[in-house]
């Protein structure tokens, strides 16, 4: 082994890669800031002390050379064409098939759906397969009366496990494949190393379908509770109560202003402006909202009397309790692109817009907890679940907008007559990738073009696809593999890996590199734990004087092990809150996972590339 020997700018660059590492882990600075902050300052340090290589310097036309690379286009092409598929329905058909298998046979069922996953995940991004299935388990889960928590965790990971599979699968595997090729190594088709993780992941979809239900406790959803918590009803003014002779606000007084008046009915045809000013009679109507116990409340308080909001014949009471007809319950998952990422019910003018009432948050970074209160002025997450009541047509307009996923028990998806075209680009695409006759980058952005063309999707669709999470993670890890390679660090830690491995038989120490990969991965981002391994799995395997390929696909399979942590990828948190499950959870799937997989890696990738 050469000796390297850091210099000041390396280890720099060493310190502020672990500075980045340590950043991506905090849950409260959003990865794009923390990713923009770490690119800054690589930035401004090499500008203001410049680094020579002996060829071109380091600077800022390397680092920022990111943003132009062809995995991030392809990452962000194929985000825009997923997009497509989700809003116009194309997998509908699917859909209808797995909810059909669910009524009849659920065991069966569980290893299509799982099987389905995979599968489909192997070609598209992960999301739009849970966005498409978690509404269909939800659905089965209230109709058969089966924990909707043995399904949906299991479901997710198999999705991850599925997108292994082909170079086009993740976002990771895009990007390790085109490192290694800017690396020298050899260009990998679709299915180059399609072969190990269909032995290892086909163990892998048996260990979810028989073993993982059973290690997963049963939790309460969101929606489990479909009792509607609002009920809109009517308080009758007598001429001895309170509110007869009282204006408006003095009657809103009463109730410190927490009663909530949705309209004032004087007679059959005529309704009254709610003005504060506005005097109430015997015999007016107020149509007011709210729970059981407040409306119970406010009657006291007015001396009023309590009606159904359809029965104004018969008081509220023990023989005629309240009911809410009409009203349902219903989920709304806030997904990366959706209108309410990022922002609140307020800005968003959620119930304006859509003629919903929002009941309880649960949040996706604390499951256990539910927020209750002011809902309006909470900053919604990716992953977070919006228990919402409104009409059976109410919920069903949100859901076919497209724009949100709604859970609420009923297996209509959204579907339309673009679904067809939709589906034939996207076939386009992937064979066009697979048998060679143009680079994926090529015909991913061609079927954004067709896309948009075939009015399949907007722009306003198209942008709300990209993430600048992912971009900006992307990016800044590029320009941190790139400072590693050129200041020779990535040299520097492949031989202190070796070293600290010396002796070992070569299949151990690629053992002992997934693992490493895998443990990264459920920390940090995957696609910084494969944007920053990547290289240096490449300098291990020069240091060692073997095959570069099964280290690459160390990195590749390691950095996509991201199973026992809620946060170590995007669709894990979706299913977190709206499956109700604990961070626990997936500590109780998500190791067993990631050892059978490690162990069936760890044997497999010697036997097929012929370490020794």
């Amino acid at each position: 082994m050469q000796p390297v020997t850091p210099d000041i700018h390396g280890v720099a660059v060493l310190l502020l890669t672990a500075v980045a590492l340590f950043l991506f882990t905090r849950d409260r600075l959003p990865l794009e800031t923390s990713s923009l902050a770490i690119l800054i300052v690589l930035v401004a340090g090499f500008q203001l002390f410049p680094y020579d290589t002996g060829g071109a310097p380091l600077g800022p036309a390397q680092f920022f050379a990111g943003f132009g690379n062809e995995a991030l286009i392809t990452i962000c092409a194929l985000m825009m064409v997923g997009k497509a598929l989700e809003t116009t329905g194309a997998l509908q058909p699917l859909a209808s098939i797995v909810g059909h298998a669910w009524s009849t046979r659920p065991v069966l069922a569980l290893l299509v759906t799982l099987i389905a996953g995979a599968v489909l995940s192997a070609f598209m991004n992960n999301t739009p397969i849970v966005v498409l299935l978690m509404p269909i388990l939800v659905a089965v889960s209230m109709r058969v009366k089966f924990p909707v928590s043995g399904v949906m965790l299991p479901m997710g990971l198999a999705t991850i496990v599925g997108g292994m599979a082909t170079t086009i699968g993740t976002s990771t595997n895009l990007l390790v494949v085109g490192i290694s090729q800017d690396l020298g190594l050899v260009e990998f088709g679709m299915f180059d190393f399609a072969l190990p993780v269909v032995i290892v992941g086909g163990v892998a979809i048996i260990f979810l379908w028989l073993i993982a239900p059973r290690l997963l406790p049963e939790r309460i959803p969101p929606l489990a509770d479909t009792t509607p918590r609002v009920f809109n009803s009517q308080l009758y003014i007598k001429e001895d109560c309170f509110a007869a002779g009282k204006t408006l606000s003095e009657v809103l007084a009463k109730t410190s202003g927490q009663m909530r008046v949705d309209k004032i009915q004087r007679s059959d045809s005529l309704f009254l402006a709610k003005l504060p000013s506005v005097k109430l009679l015997p015999g007016d109507r107020l149509f007011v909202k709210d729970s059981p116990e407040n409306l119970k409340h406010y009657e006291l308080l007015l001396g009023a009397t309590l009606y159904n909001i359809s029965d104004p014949e018969h008081p509220i009471d023990e023989d005629t309790p309240l009911r809410a007809e009409g009203q349902q319950l219903a989920e709304v998952v806030v997904t990366r692109g959706s209108p309410l990422h990022l922002r609140t019910l307020a800005t968003a003018r959620f119930s304006a817009s859509y003629g919903l009432l929002p009941l309880a948050i649960h949040r996706a970074r604390a499951p256990s907890s539910q927020v209750t209160g002011d809902l309006n002025t909470i900053r919604l997450r990716a992953g977070d679940v919006l228990l919402v009541q409104g009409t059976r047509d109410a919920i069903d307009t949100l859901k076919s907008s497209g724009n949100m996923l709604v859970l609420d028990g009923t297996t209509d998806l959204p579907h339309t007559h673009l679904a067809s075209r939709a589906l034939a680009v996207m076939s386009f695409v992937i064979i066009t990738a697979a048998f060679g006759i143009m680079p994926i980058s090529v015909s991913a952005l061609i079927g954004v073009g067709l896309m948009i063309s075939l009015e399949c999707l907007t722009w306003r669709d198209a942008g709300n696809a990209l993430s600048t999470q992912v971009i900006m993670i992307i990016v800044t890890s590029l320009a941190l593999g790139k400072a590693l390679m050129g200041t020779g660090m990535a040299d520097y830690l492949a031989i202190g890996f070796v070293s600290a491995v010396q002796g070992l038989p070569i299949p151990v120490i690629l053992s002992a590199f997934i693992l490493i990969m895998t443990l990264m991965t459920n920390v940090v981002s995957n696609n910084a734990a494969a944007v920053i391994g990547t290289p240096i799995a490449v300098a291990i395997a020069g240091q060692l004087n073997a095959d570069p390929i099964p280290f690459v696909l160390a990195v590749l399979f390691g950095a996509n092990m991201s199973f026992a942590t809620p946060f170590g990828y995007q669709t894990n948190l979706l299913i977190l809150s709206a499956g109700g499950y604990k961070f626990s959870d997936f500590l109780r799937v998500g190791i067993p996972l990631t050892i059978l997989m490690w162990l069936g890696f760890s044997f497999l990738l010697p036997f097929l590339y012929d370490l020794s």
